[in-house]
């Protein structure tokens, strides 16, 4: 009887284990922050979208207003055409800016809506029009060691002369 009763709580125990590896998974991968259930759809073109994903959050002032739900090619503009779900508690103007920011320094990039100030507000299946791709860290050093390069070439030949 005592062993019947170890094993019972043993199996209790390794229950709570998987239990909170499960509430882990969702809290580490924000899915359990936003839900879809009532939401408007809209899209944003971008010219780069870094390391954007699907499922990314979207937000605004620090809030999860939203998620990620595409992100596809337009062989119209050659751009990234990113869909978004915002939750319908959330109405923003149709002059809203969209940003692909990063959390941290190599954190996960996410999508940051700034409303702007139209009186007329975003519906189901409208475009934002304003919008700023990622800054992607590669080309940012590749400009910084190129614009360092050029500044030596020129100051060398300023010295010989």
């Amino acid at each position: 009887m005592q062993r019947a009763t170890m094993d019972l709580w043993v199996g209790l125990f390794v229950m709570a284990g998987i239990g909170a590896l499960l509430v882990l998974a969702l809290k580490v991968g924000n899915l359990g922050t936003y839900s879809a259930s009532d939401s408007y759809q809209v899209t944003g073109n971008f010219e780069n979208i870094g390391g954007l994903k699907v499922r990314a959050p979207v937000k605004s002032a620090g809030v999860v207003v939203g998620r990620v739900t595409d992100i596809r090619f337009s062989t119209e503009t050659y751009d990234a055409l990113v869909i978004m779900n915002i939750d319908s508690r959330y109405k923003f103007p149709k002059d809203t800016f969209a940003s692909i920011l990063t959390s941290g320094l190599i954190g996960e990039q996410y999508i940051g809506l700034a409303a702007g100030g139209d009186e007329a507000t975003l519906k189901d299946g409208d475009t934002i029009m304003k919008t700023n791709s990622a800054l992607v860290l590669e080309e940012m050093i590749g400009k910084f060691l190129f614009n360092k390069a050029s500044e030596g070439g020129s100051s060398e030949n300023s010295d010989k002369n």
